[in-house]
């Protein structure tokens, strides 16, 4: 698995002391996002892959706020050096990061453990039901290739 091109994962700081923890996910300052449009959040349960989908004309950065969650990136822009390249990124509260995920690529992810996902995501365009910017790929693609499975190590 590489990196793929224009993917940015920003390692996030935690403040904590006897009263919890303060933890900054996206600043205008971060120069990440090249537009607001929406903030979500979903709750996925353990054992559920939510894969392939991908967007012809937005930016997502997901933050996973509890539980971990396996990132998975396909990178199917014809034009990018990283074309055809897969990226694994654990994310949740063991790896706290948020990750910018660029139009074109192909994204999912597994949850891990016994524990719901909750997933927090940031995006350049606010969703329209009546002309929704979003493409499906199934997970067991075969041009895509990713294992699912959980390997004992």
């Amino acid at each position: 698995m590489g990196t793929i091109h224009d993917v940015v994962v920003k390692k996030l700081t935690t403040h904590s002391d006897d009263r919890g923890y303060f933890r900054e996910i996206l600043r205008d300052d971060d120069n990440i996002l090249r537009k607001f449009g929406q903030t979500a959040v979903t709750r996925t349960y353990p054992g559920v892959i939510k894969a392939f989908h991908w967007h012809s004309d937005q930016d997502d950065i997901w933050y996973v706020a509890d539980g971990m969650a396996r990132v998975v990136l396909y990178d199917r822009r014809p034009e990018s050096p990283t074309y055809k390249v897969t990226q694994v990124i654990y994310a949740g509260e063991d790896n706290p990061v948020s990750i910018l995920i660029p139009t074109g690529l192909a994204h999912g992810y597994q949850v891990l453990g016994n524990k719901p996902v909750l997933l927090f995501y940031h995006v350049t365009k606010s969703y329209n039901s009546a002309d929704p910017d979003e493409m499906r790929i199934p997970f067991d693609d075969p041009e895509i290739g990713f294992d699912w499975s959980i390997k004992n190590r």
